[in-house]
């Protein structure tokens, strides 16, 4: 089993930006596929970034590419969000995700969730 624990989350004005950072326990996930995902009230799950290890690529929502990375310390088992020129429509709730899927685009592949940190973007 995996443990997966968002922190990072918070308010902040338009234009600013906030890293979110999800630890890992319980196994080790250097080799999984690790993404962030997130959900707007009213709206279903949305993929938006993801670091596959069997592919050996990093991929990306057309609305995060220019402005989110995804990054991955293996010798902290933590993934990152780092998210610049944020925006209101970034508000959501982002989860991190884990599993051995190849492509990590889509929410079937993975095996382990978060439970979510709020992130909400004032204009």
């Amino acid at each position: 089993q995996v443990q997966l624990v968002e922190s990072g989350g918070g308010l902040v004005q338009a234009g600013g930006s906030l890293r979110l950072s999800c630890a890992a326990s319980g196994r080790t996930v250097s080799r999984y596929t690790m993404g962030w995902f997130r959900q707007a009230p009213g709206k279903e799950r949305e993929f938006i970034a993801a670091n596959s290890w069997s592919a050996g690529r990093t991929v990306y929502a057309d609305s995060a590419k220019g402005r989110f990375t995804i990054s991955r310390d293996n010798a902290k088992s933590t993934v990152y969000l780092q998210m610049n020129s944020l925006k209101p429509e970034d508000t959501a709730v982002y989860y991190c995700a884990g599993g051995v899927g190849y492509s990590g685009l889509t929410i079937g592949e993975y095996d382990y969730w978060g439970q979510g940190t709020q992130v909400t973007v004032s204009s």
